[in-house]
């Protein structure tokens, strides 16, 4: 998600406009009763995921002007057409085989899917006939609204078949990791603890501190070499080593592509930058650190692990490719170009450059998405490839001002 610099507490109109799951709440609270208080990585994954009522559950996606919040892909096609250059390069790379399938986990809106295979069109790659696009989504039901999308593009006969088969391609994650759930931790007394959801006397969530809940979480740092500052609070995903192992089982050959807002442990953890953690919660284009209002109808997120999930890639038998940010991802795959050749389309109006030329300045804007990390881990390929999106652009290569 695009983040804003610091926090803004949603104003009581927007409150009472958003709600919440009810049904979803009181069945938390009916889990707390019983069981007594539970994990944020359990509250978080009712709350997105819950088959009936979580965030991601709706039958339509979240991304989008009209929703929460706005990723790249959703903010201009621009994101797209440069992605467009490094698969067709990978796809040489395999030697140019006959189907070269991108399974997308997070698919949604197939923003980015339309906007990728628009690329290919508008460069003439013969990419276009080999590829197929394969959408996974938590909800079923995206799928069929993924289709149509893509068929109102013209590229209906692009979408993918359904399964994990084994695969020769790209598997691609754009902002999915951000959301998968994490736990919550603090020191206090020089002491690591966890902070679980529990109940105050009127029923509302609350934090609750406890010993660790499993010795993976004190595990984890020891294995990176963190030590958390006193009264630091930090998260924790310990779900990336079965997402990371089951997306890149079916991959045969090609690559793992995924973009998220992330650092490397040391920076992640960081005690003065990073003090306070880094869970938020979006609503209605609004960031703020509630993450118990509008349970059900708002996004939560934290901060990725990049340390981790380089582990995590190699553990599934991946190497790493590349890791760099988005805006140098964009700008070595020709991103200002392609703006300036948008600029010199008769089709384009003077409104449709701007609005390109604004939702790319986001893109690069090392304060917003340009910070992204794109990390990008291979099977089958050969150790030589340099992949053009992950070199680095010399001082006479930079890409020259957006005029």
């Amino acid at each position: 998600m695009d983040v804003t610099p610091g926090l803004r507490r949603i104003p009581p109109p927007d409150l009472e406009a958003v709600g919440e799951e009810t049904d979803l709440v009181e069945r938390i609270r009916a889990e707390i009763a019983a069981h007594g208080p539970m994990t944020f990585a359990r509250f978080m994954e009712l709350a997105l995921y819950d088959p009936t009522a979580g965030y991601y559950r709706g039958s339509e996606a979240r991304p989008g002007r009209a929703g929460d919040f706005l990723t790249a892909p959703e903010a201009h096609p621009i994101f797209g057409w440069a992605l467009a250059a490094q698969l067709d390069e990978v796809w040489h790379l395999l030697g140019q085989p006959v189907r070269f399938l991108v399974r997308e986990h997070g698919a949604g809106t197939g923003a980015l899917a339309s906007a990728t295979l628009d690329g290919l069109r508008r460069s003439g790659s013969r990419l276009l006939e080999a590829i197929a696009w394969q959408p996974i989504e938590v909800e079923p039901r995206r799928g069929e609204a993924f289709a149509r999308a893509l068929a109102h593009a013209g590229f209906g006969d692009r979408v993918g078949p359904t399964g994990d088969a084994p695969m020769v391609g790209c598997v691609l994650a754009n902002e999915v990791l951000d959301a998968l759930p994490v736990h919550r931790l603090v020191v206090r007394d020089g002491q690591l603890r966890e902070v679980l959801v529990g109940l105050s006397a009127e029923s509302d969530f609350e934090d609750i501190e406890s010993e660790p809940t499993t010795e993976a979480l004190t595990a984890r740092l020891a294995a990176e070499g963190i030590a958390l500052a006193e009264g630091q609070r930090a998260e924790m995903c310990l779900a990336l080593e079965d997402w990371i192992a089951s997306a890149a089982a079916p991959l045969e050959r090609g690559i793992l592509l995924l973009v998220d807002y992330g650092h490397p442990a040391v920076e992640l953890y960081d005690p003065i930058r990073r003090r306070d953690g880094t869970l938020r919660a979006y609503v209605r284009h609004t960031v703020h650190d509630d993450p118990y209002r509008h349970v059900g109808r708002q996004d939560l997120t934290a901060h990725v692990d990049v340390t981790a999930v380089k582990r995590a890639a190699h553990s599934a038998g991946l190497e790493t490719v590349g890791i760099t940010t988005q805006a140098e991802f964009l700008a070595a795959l020709g991103a200002g170009e392609l703006l300036r050749s948008l600029q010199d389309d008769p089709a384009t109006t003077f409104q449709g450059y701007l609005e390109a030329r604004a939702a790319l300045g986001r893109m690069l804007d090392p304060a917003a998405m340009g910070r992204f990390r794109v990390m990008v881990f291979g099977r089958g390929l050969s150790a030589a490839s340099k992949l053009r999106g992950l070199q680095p652009m010399l001082p006479d290569a930079s890409p020259r001002p957006l005029d």
